[in-house]
């Protein structure tokens, strides 16, 4: 009961402290602006332009989704704290934690979505420039009809055009391909790009058959690509399920010692760092397997 009450006063000198520095302002879009400036002052700049390409593709989380996912995040960590140590301090501490971790963790989702829309834009890249080539027999001819037909968008589409004026400025294609293939090391982009070299260094009477090979193994890769996602979504269900039945453990341990047994213990120390262990090294495990399934997209 102490501890509700302490609990209670913290949170209401909290409130009074930011209304009052707030000159009366909505504290709610207070402490989100707060954290915006926060974000905007911290954030790595490539990471702000992977935010804003996410903003742009409407798939960023709005404020109310922030909003249920701190509210969640902090319930659940509060509510497994509990279980373990049977103490409201310690309890909100984790609660609290747990909302440090949602940065990171929409961090690791922007990059994700990120990714697969440069994997997307390189599909359509590759796809249309062979296209192209077939009715241009050019290279720098079928770059300017892809750049032109408005089917790519930005940061594509701006290293597009400067790959097209690399190759007229030098008159070779070369440091174009190096330049493209160094700011998108796709399989796909090195594969194309030392066809079209060939082609243009060598020549040859009739590419049409090994661009429709080339075509090919876009289309395997794409749609391999894609499988691997779905795969990888149902796998991250299953893990996620996974790694919270692991918090819920203490359940059983508590069952078979049962509950005033485990609250008497959990009053030793080593037992309480025993339990602080456990919940750090699954959140660790979490945090690990959020990092995997959302760097690994399977495209490159």
């Amino acid at each position: 009961m102490d501890q509700f009450v302490f609990l209670l006063i913290a949170i209401i000198v909290i409130y009074i402290v930011i209304y009052r520095k707030n000159n009366g302002e909505n504290v709610y879009k207070f402490i989100v602006n707060q954290t915006g400036n926060l974000y905007n002052r911290f954030a790595p700049f490539s990471f702000k332009e992977v935010r804003e390409k996410v903003r742009s593709l409407g798939q960023d989380y709005t404020v109310k989704e922030y909003t249920s996912q701190v509210l969640i995040f902090a319930a659940s960590a509060f509510f497994i704290s509990f279980l373990y140590f049977y103490s409201i301090i310690i309890s909100v501490i984790y609660a609290l934690l747990s909302i440090l971790a949602i940065p990171y963790l929409t961090y690791l989702r922007h990059n994700r979505i990120y990714s697969e829309f440069i994997f997307e834009q390189i599909q359509v890249y590759t796809t249309n420039t062979i296209m192209e080539f077939a009715t241009t027999q050019s290279f720098v001819k079928a770059l300017e009809g892809v750049y032109d037909s408005g089917v790519l968008e930005d940061p594509v589409r701006t290293d597009l055009k400067v790959m097209i004026d690399m190759a007229y400025a030098n008159g070779t294609i070369e440091q174009s391909l190096d330049y493209f293939g160094g700011k998108y090391p796709f399989y796909i982009v090195k594969n194309m790009h030392q066809l079209f070299l060939q082609i243009t260094n060598e020549g040859s009477s009739d590419a049409s058959e090994s661009l429709e090979n080339m075509s090919l193994d876009i289309d395997m890769l794409v749609e391999s690509v894609y499988r691997d996602r779905l795969d990888r979504a149902s796998f991250h269900k299953k893990f996620i399920q996974f790694g919270i039945v692991l918090y819920l453990m203490v359940m059983l341990v508590q069952f078979l010692l049962g509950v005033d047994t485990y609250r008497e213990v959990i009053n030793l120390i080593w037992v309480q760092l025993i339990l602080h262990g456990i919940v750090i090294v699954n959140t660790y495990f979490l945090l690990s397997g959020e990092k995997y399934y959302n760097e690994n997209v399977g495209a490159e």
